[in-house]
C-alpha cells in the first residue's frame, strides 16, 4: 500500500475504509498541525470551530486532514453505520470525500471514565506551510479487527477473550498494523 497524493490538502494519505483512511503524512513545504480542544464538543460544534480554525490560518477546508473523536460507548453496526454516514457526509460538503474516497486519518475511542454524552471531537489536524523540515504524520486508530471486511464483529481477533492470551493476540494484531501503516507513510 503507498500513499495517494491529496494536492488540495497539502498531504497524501494511505487507502482505508469509507470512513477513514490508514494514516495522513504532510507534503514537502506543508506540515500538520494538532489542535486540542479544551473541551469535548459535540460532532457538529467540533466541525464548526474547526472550521473556523482552518479558515482563520488561511487555509482551504481540503486541509482538514484527521480528527480524534470520543464516544459514549462502542456503537452497534447500525450504529455505527449511521454515525460513519453523518460523519462522511460533512466531509463530503467540505470537498474532502470524492466518489466515496475519504484521505482523513481517525480515531475514535470510547473512555470507560467520563464518557461524553454523544460522540465529541477531542482534538483535529490540519495541514498548514511548514515552519519545520521535520516530517508530519498522523495514524488512524485501529482495533482488534481487519478493516473493510464488512461486519466487524465476525472478524474480532479472539472475540470476547480477554485472557493474557487473547489480550497478547490482540495486541499483536494492532501493533503489526500500526506498523504497516507507520512504514508505508514512510
Amino acid at each position: 500500500m503507498s500513499p495517494v497524493d491529496f494536492p488540495a490538502g497539502g498531504y497524501r494519505y494511505l487507502p482505508g475504509v469509507s470512513q477513514y483512511s490508514g494514516g495522513v503524512v504532510a507534503v514537502a513545504g506543508h506540515e500538520i498541525v494538532r489542535v486540542r480542544f479544551r473541551r469535548r464538543l459535540p460532532l457538529a460544534e467540533g466541525f464548526a470551530r474547526a472550521k473556523a480554525i482552518i479558515e482563520a490560518a488561511g487555509r482551504p477546508l481540503a486541509a482538514f486532514c484527521a480528527c480524534e473523536l470520543r464516544s459514549p460507548a462502542p456503537f452497534t453496526e447500525e450504529g455505527f453505520r449511521q454515525f460513519n454516514a453523518a460523519y462522511v457526509a460533512r466531509l463530503e460538503s467540505w470537498g474532502i470525500v470524492r466518489d466515496g474516497v475519504n484521505p482523513v486519518a481517525r480515531s475514535n475511542l470510547c473512555p470507560e471514565i467520563d464518557p461524553p454524552a454523544e460522540p465529541s471531537f477531542h482534538a483535529f489536524c490540519f495541514t498548514t506551510e511548514a515552519l519545520s523540515k521535520a516530517p508530519s504524520f498522523v495514524v488512524s486508530g485501529s482495533g482488534e479487527v481487519p478493516e473493510g471486511k464488512g461486519s466487524y464483529r465476525d472478524h474480532i481477533v479472539r472475540p470476547n477473550d480477554t485472557s493474557p492470551d487473547g489480550l497478547r493476540e490482540k495486541a499483536r494484531f494492532v501493533l503489526a498494523e500500526m506498523e504497516r501503516r507507520m512504514a508505508a507513510l514512510g
